[in-house]
C-alpha cells in the first residue's frame, strides 16, 4: 500500500475536467484536503490531524512531488512523459538527489511485526518528532520504493488527449488510465480519421 502513495503524490496535477491542468496542492486549503484523503495511507507514520500545514510545508509537498514526476518521466522514457510538466521537469539527478535528501531527514528502524494467525509485515519506527518531517519523509520513502519495485514496470504515462495522469498497467493492453480517458482517445482518433478523409475528398 505504501508505494501507492507515490503515484497518488503525483497524481495531484490531473485534468481538470475542461481541458486545462489542476493542482490540488496549489493552495494550502487544498494541500490539508489532500492530506486528509491520504490519511489512511498515511496512517502507519503519523496522524494528519497532528499536522499544522502551512505554506512552508506545501512547498515542501510541491517540490517533493516535482522530482517524483521527474523521477516518473525518466521511467517512461523514450515514451513521452505527463503533458503536464513536460517542459519544466527539473534534472533526473537533481531529483534523484531531493528525493534521497528528503527520505534521510527521517531516521527510521525497521520492525518485524508477526501477530499470532497473521502474516508477518514490517513497521518503521521513527524517533522523530516534528510531524512535517515524518510527513515529507514517508512520502520520499513510498516514492523510492515505488521506483525499485516491480510496479515500476509497468508506469506509463496517459497519452489520451487532455490526460496528464501516470498510472500503472494493470493488463497487457491497457493503454490508458481509464476508461473515459480510452473513450477520448478512440473519439480523437476517429475525428482526425474524418477530417483526413474530408482533406481527401
Amino acid at each position: 500500500m505504501r508505494r501507492l502513495q507515490a503515484l497518488e503524490l503525483a497524481s495531484t496535477i490531473r485534468h481538470d475536467g475542461h481541458g486545462g491542468v489542476a493542482d490540488d496542492l496549489d493552495t494550502v486549503q487544498g494541500t490539508v484536503r489532500w492530506l486528509r484523503d491520504q490519511s489512511e495511507l498515511l496512517a502507519g507514520h503519523l496522524a494528519v490531524e497532528d499536522l499544522e500545514v502551512d505554506e512552508e510545508l506545501r512547498a515542501g509537498v510541491v517540490e517533493l512531488r516535482r522530482a517524483v514526476r521527474a523521477l516518473f518521466a525518466r521511467v517512461v522514457s523514450p515514451g513521452p512523459p505527463s503533458t503536464a510538466d513536460a517542459h519544466r521537469l527539473i534534472p533526473a539527478d537533481r531529483a534523484l538527489a531531493h528525493l534521497n535528501a528528503t527520505a534521510a531527514t527521517e531516521r527510521v528502524t525497521p520492525q518485524l511485526v508477526w501477530p499470532d494467525g497473521s502474516d508477518p509485515s514490517v513497521r518503521l519506527l521513527s524517533d522523530e518528532p516534528e510531524p512535517r518531517i515524518r510527513l515529507l519523509g514517508a512520502l520520499a520513502r513510498s516514492a523510492i520504493d515505488f521506483l525499485s519495485g516491480p510496479e515500476v514496470r509497468q508506469l506509463r504515462a496517459c497519452t489520451a488527449p487532455r490526460c496528464v495522469r501516470y498510472f500503472v498497467k494493470a493488463h497487457g493492453r491497457q493503454e490508458w488510465c481509464k476508461p473515459s480517458c480510452g473513450n477520448r482517445a478512440r473519439a480523437a482518433r476517429h475525428y482526425r480519421r474524418q477530417q483526413d478523409d474530408a482533406v481527401r475528398d
